[in-house]
């Protein structure tokens, strides 16, 4: 599928951040995007169902959103969607993957101030041998990925508490899934992300309906 989704929403999950053996940054995170509804009776907004997302980013995109974001931002975010289907132990669901191509704050709720990186810069970032290393046999990470020391932490409050427990989100794609995304991208596994292919779950995620607060 190739088409294309914008999402207003915010950072669930604190972005993960790999290096893959072939050099490529990863960086991926849990994206809510609640509704919200004018209730007449109240005369107040209120939240309404959230839409739950997985965003991937890739190479210098992946780099720049590690140093710039951080779970309870709010974000806009414009890329390619993938849906699939799993099962596991008698239950399915539907899970909903961005493979992202633009990633931004969204300066409807706060103030942001844009920063130019230089392209060699990004590229450094990736080299392979820095920061989290994926092993092909295993699909295990290895290293820490440190974050900078000016990370911010203020954190949205409104936004954050308004997606539930940590546990009502999907985990983000395994190490292993994340080499074969790559390898896919770089034309090496051209039937890795189709349905049924080796880069699906088979039902490693569970529902992703948020409970109730």
């Amino acid at each position: 599928m190739n088409d294309t989704i914008t999402i207003c929403g915010i950072v669930a999950t604190d972005p993960r951040h790999l290096v893959t053996d072939t050099g490529v940054a990863i960086t991926s995170m849990r994206l809510a995007s609640p509704s919200r509804r004018w209730d007449r009776g109240t005369g107040t907004w209120t939240n309404g169902a959230t839409n739950w997302f997985t965003v991937t980013a890739f190479r210098s995109l992946a780099a720049n959103v590690h140093k710039s974001l951080k779970k309870g931002d709010r974000i806009v975010v414009t890329g390619r969607v993938r849906i699939r289907t799993w099962e596991r132990d008698g239950r399915g669901g539907t899970s909903v993957e961005v493979d992202a191509e633009g990633i931004g704050h969204d300066l409807a709720w706060g103030i942001s101030n844009w920063i130019r990186v230089p392209r060699h810069a990004n590229e450094a970032t990736a080299a392979p041998g820095e920061g989290p290393r994926v092993d092909p046999r295993t699909g295990e990470v290895h290293g820490a990925t440190p974050r900078d020391p000016g990370d911010r932490d203020d954190v949205d409050p409104a936004g954050v508490h308004a997606l539930g427990e940590a546990d009502d989100v999907e985990e983000l794609p395994d190490a292993a899934e994340a080499n074969r995304h790559a390898a896919a991208l770089a034309g090496d596994e051209t039937d890795a992300l189709a349905p049924g292919g080796t880069a699906d779950h088979d039902g490693s995620e569970p529902a992703l309906t948020p409970r109730a607060a």
